[in-house]
């Protein structure tokens, strides 16, 4: 069994779309290139079948031991252990996603039961709580992401779960703005990172192309938390005056408490890798028998070798630090971070307040923001589906911006004396707008090209989302309301800049790839193996250019 037995299928013959080079050391006339994967969808790494050597992963990788270039299994096999990680992995991440958004997003139901008025605060004394809470999740983002890698995410997301579900309760006894921002502030100190340490998490378990679908299942965790949690605001809220506190007190409190539960269990529950599941709570033999760790680990490095460069318990240093914050590559993902959203981020934040606003009751507008978000699942889960279908993300991610933009020209040119239904027709629709964010979270993800480049990008591409929501959660102003008009006019200027500034990263993405692969193909075999070994890995840069690393776009 020769080395191109690494790169065949995982039945163990090579997958269709693969180009034929020739193998001078089997005497074979044909050979599959590395790393290609299924589905016409393009190598993260341009390689063949000779070059296995140099992208073997380190002696202290965590899986070494299941490392095997020549270990073969059948199609089946695979797709059972990725639905068993589906079960005993993503499943939970989306648990603990529904409890970060239970207390992250329960102030939305909060605003329905009077919380500002028993507050005695304003709508812009809210933008500032909110503002404060932004900042300060987005100032966590990267050194939550340092500590995570360092001490692994299975220890790191537990600790912050019982920390913030503390907090979130603590907002029960809340009197006034100051406490208020106070709680802002330090719910987003502990809740910064959690996502990217997710997103870090299951990309051990995950390739390059099962990644975005498990994203969207993380994000439907967070709308159907929405949806849960609109039913709980309801019964709850019917609490008030029990005990002398109001309704949105008691919300606070028993949906802090519940996270809390959460997140002592997942101490327990969490593995650090998927050779490492073993435990007194887990099993002595763990999820996973030998054959199962050895497809889990090879299928992974088959996929993107650059994920054997480290250990899981491996700390950054400042000098890898400062290179993932120079890589410009990536840059363009950071800028779509902060604008992309922003069409939605005031209607999302003031939906309830809004359909309060233009005469619906308390428990009323609770109802009615739930096909929301039934909307945005079902526009999340097709459009996740249809970037992998097509192998296209950036083109398709500008729907995200054509959408609402009409919706947003109505909401600008209709009267002020429209129907308050449609008034909440054209809200719920702006709400339920294509979202790409799993597909962005999954790019910047896959094109980092190492893992201490994922490591940093996914906090820096969260962090520039957190800045987003800054700016955008201060677009509707006291003086504007209701109907906010002006805010409207900023919104539709957002829309055309960010169908722009999609197009503008696909071309980037496109014609470095062009010019990289130009120059790889010129080369001989030989000069591709003396370029391999005398320069150094740099995440997806090898000196100024890596020329075998190609981007998603």
């Amino acid at each position: 069994m020769g080395v191109t037995d690494f790169i065949k299928g995982s039945a163990g013959t090579a997958p269709p779309d693969s180009k034929e080079i020739t193998d001078t050391s089997s005497g074979s006339e044909v050979v599959h290139d590395l790393f290609k994967p299924k589905g016409g969808r393009e190598a993260t790494f341009d390689a063949s079948s000779s070059e296995v050597s140099f992208y073997a992963p380190i002696e202290s990788y965590e899986g070494i031991h299941r490392y095997d270039p020549k270990f073969e299994w059948e199609p089946q096999e695979e797709r059972r252990i990725v639905r068993k990680i589906d079960y005993k992995i993503c499943a939970w991440v989306c648990l603990m996603f529904f409890a970060l958004q239970l207390d992250r997003g329960n102030i939305s139901q909060a605003l329905s039961d009077n919380m500002l008025k028993d507050l005695h605060m304003t709508t812009n004394d809210y933008n500032t709580g909110q503002t404060i809470f932004y900042l300060s999740f987005l100032c966590a983002e990267l050194p939550s992401q340092l500590i995570s890698k360092k001490i692994g995410p299975d220890n790191w997301i537990p600790i912050q779960m019982v920390s913030w579900s503390l907090v979130a309760s603590c907002q029960a006894f809340m009197r006034g703005r100051s406490g208020f921002w106070a709680c802002r502030a330090l719910l987003g100190m502990i809740e910064g990172g959690f996502i990217p340490d997710n997103i870090l998490y299951l990309s051990y378990f995950y390739t390059g192309s099962e990644l975005p679908i498990r994203l969207s299942f993380f994000w439907f965790a967070f709308q159907f938390t929405n949806i849960v949690s609109a039913f709980l605001a309801y019964g709850i809220l019917h609490m008030r005056g029990i005990n002398g506190l109001p309704g949105w007190a008691w919300l606070f409190a028993l949906e802090g408490t519940l996270t809390g539960i959460i997140g002592v269990i997942s101490w327990f529950y969490l593995p650090p890798s998927p050779t490492q599941t073993a435990s007194k709570f887990r099993g002595k033999d763990g999820w996973f028998n030998e054959r199962e760790e050895k497809i889990m680990v090879n299928r992974i490095l088959r996929d993107d070798p650059s994920k054997g460069s480290m250990h899981n318990r491996q700390a950054l240093t400042p000098k890898m630090l400062w290179r993932c914050f120079c890589d410009y590559h990536m840059w363009p993902i950071y800028l779509i971070g902060i604008c992309w959203l922003l069409p939605s981020v005031p209607i999302s934040a003031y939906l309830t307040l809004n359909l309060k606003a233009i005469g619906f009751k308390t428990f009323t507008t609770n109802l009615l923001v739930i096909p929301a978000y039934v909307l945005f699942i079902i526009n999340l889960l097709f459009f996740t589906w249809l970037t992998e279908r097509l192998n296209e993300r950036f083109l398709l991610a500008s729907i995200s911006q054509w959408v609402p933009l009409p919706l947003l020209i109505a909401l600008e040119c209709l009267p002020a004396t429209r129907s308050h239904w449609v008034t909440y027709a054209l809200s719920v629709l702006l709400f339920a707008q294509p979202y790409f964010h799993a597909v962005l979270v999954a790019i910047t993800s896959r094109n980092a090209g190492s893992v201490r480049t994922r490591t940093v990008a996914s906090a820096l591409y969260n962090m520039t989302v957190q800045a987003g929501n800054i700016i955008g959660s201060n677009i509707y102003r006291e003086h504007d309301k209701p109907l906010y008009y002006t805010g409207n006019k900023v919104l539709i200027a957002l829309c055309c800049f960010n169908i722009c500034l999609f197009y503008g990263a696909k071309i980037f993405y496109v014609t470095i790839n062009k010019r990289r692969a130009a120059k790889w193909d010129a080369m001989t075999k030989e000069e591709r193996e003396h370029y391999l070994t005398i320069t150094k890995d740099e995440g997806n840069k090898r000196q100024v250019i890596r020329l075998d690393f190609r981007f998603a776009h």
